[in-house]
């Protein structure tokens, strides 16, 4: 009678878990996070306190902004950037720093190869949390944005779509870097990345400003291709820039994914 019960219970625990693959991957990542949702959510603070700092706050010395070849306000400018930036930041603190110490430290990854799930299964689990996490952030801020009433558009309704997509292209290519780095020491390269992509993506000023090169450095950035489809979006501003902008977080996001798998086939089936 006991071992009926027990099997019983076992039965409905396993039908509540998904089989393996992907699924299983996301699964332990959520259980992980029930027990530090408060680390979770301090992700999404710093874009909120940018924004209430300088797009309201410098935003309230500035009288109108051209966008465009319309006029908006300054911190309707700015929070479809900050919007960019907390998409990035939920897919980046998943698919950099929590990866590598799950690879080089943890040793999750050996453990999930010795069951039939395979490194395709591992790269698309983690790419889709960190994607997940991604659209979470960008779900949250674009509640503050329309508390704000910083969205223009109806057209902003497919700005959460957008977000996800930014969480792609951004966990996709983090995740990749991350497997080629051998020591936290390799992580201030991508704090070398992260500030100036931040501070010069378009995200308090436009494109315009710079010139030759520069300018085509800071257009081929990831960051700024988001800050364009998102700005575009939530001011209905929407040229084929957000085309081009679909395309290439897209692009950028499977690539990611690919370099991933045949990385950890190499670093973890040798």
């Amino acid at each position: 009678m006991v071992l009926s019960s027990i099997a019983v219970r076992r039965e409905a625990t396993a039908g509540t878990r998904p089989s393996g693959g992907p699924a299983a991957i996301l699964f332990r990542n959520y259980k992980h996070y029930r027990r530090a949702w408060l680390w979770f959510v301090t992700g999404f603070a710093e874009p909120v306190l940018y924004l209430f700092s300088i797009g309201v706050g410098v935003g309230a010395l500035i009288p109108g902004f051209t966008y465009h070849g319309e006029t908006i306000e300054y911190a309707a400018f700015v929070a479809p950037a900050m919007l960019a930036t907390s998409a990035m930041n939920g897919a980046l603190y998943d698919s950099t720093f929590q990866i590598f110490f799950k690879l080089k430290f943890l040793k999750t990854y050996d453990a999930v190869l010795a069951t039939p799930m395979t490194t395709s299964d591992v790269a698309r689990g983690e790419v889709a949390w960190a994607t997940i996490r991604s659209g979470i952030y960008g779900g949250f801020f674009l509640v503050v944005m329309l508390a704000m009433g910083l969205v223009g558009s109806w057209w902003a309704l497919l700005a959460l779509p957008a977000t996800v997509l930014v969480g792609l292209c951004f966990s996709g290519v983090g995740m990749a870097l991350t497997t080629f780095m051998r020591s936290w020491q390799d992580f201030e390269y991508v704090q070398l990345a992260i500030v100036p992509m931040f501070l010069f993506s378009a995200t308090f000023f436009p494109v315009t400003r710079y010139e030759g090169v520069v300018r085509w450095i800071v257009e081929a950035t990831p960051l700024y291709r988001a800050v364009v489809l998102l700005r575009e979006l939530c001011t209905g501003l929407v040229t084929v820039q957000s085309a081009i902008s679909v395309v290439y977080l897209t692009t950028f996001g499977l690539l990611g994914m690919l370099v991933v798998s045949r990385r950890l086939n190499r670093l973890l089936l040798r």
